[in-house]
This record gives structure tokens, sequence and C-alpha cells, in this order.
């Protein structure tokens, strides 16, 4: 699915991006608001979806070169999370949905989970 197309199936408000969306290619999607959890667990190129709005989402999503960022709840990302993402080029895009009924909308999409663990040894 490309960056578009999810978009609108989450009715997100697109507040930065130089980029032709629909040329950004969103092959797995990690949901998390610790940022300690994203550096474990998700896997580069992932979507990011989170509450948090701070300028360490931006750098995380730097690091592990995530193609976009989506802030859920309605929630707006401070001046200088924004700032930082139009110099770094990453797509910020707003949805007013819950983290939960974004993840299910994509995962009904078909959109893959970042990381998937295995299940326990009995």
């Amino acid at each position: 699915m490309n960056l578009k197309e999810l978009a609108e199936l989450i009715k997100a408000e697109v507040i930065t991006s130089d980029r032709d969306l629909s040329e950004i290619t969103v092959p797995f999607v990690s949901a998390c608001d610790l940022m300690s959890d994203v550096l474990a667990f998700c896997s580069p190129g992932s979507l990011l979806l989170t509450g948090l709005t701070n300028i360490q989402i931006v750098r995380t999503a730097q690091m592990l070169d995530l193609p976009a960022v989506v802030f859920v709840r309605g929630k707006i990302p401070l001046e200088e999370t924004v700032n930082l993402a139009k110099e770094s080029g990453i797509p910020v895009l707003l949805s007013k949905y819950s983290l939960y009924e974004v993840c299910g909308r994509l995962y009904a999409a078909g959109v893959k989970p970042s990381y998937v663990p295995q299940p326990r040894e009995a």
C-alpha cells in the first residue's frame, strides 16, 4: 500500500511532505508510544503510528529510516517536531482516530505489522 492510499484509509491530514505520497510504499506498520520499543522492534521502512508529539519521534524515524510518521488521536505535534520532519523530508500525518482504530483499519486492509513476536515454547 502506498502512503496516499493509507492516508485516505485513516482519513489523515498531511502536515508535512514535499514528496508525492503515492510514491512512498508502506510495507509494514509499527504502533507504539515507547521509543525504546520502536528502536528494539520496528523494522526499517515501517510506518510509525504514535500518540507522542515530541522531537524524539522524528529523531527515531531518522535513525530507523522510517518513511513517515502518523500522529493519532488528533494530537498536534510540537512545532520543533514539525520543523525537524520538514528538514528531514519525513512526511507527518495526523489522524483523529485512536491508535487502536488506525491499527485495525490498516490490518483489515492487509498492511503487515513491523514486528511479529515468535510463539513462546511450552
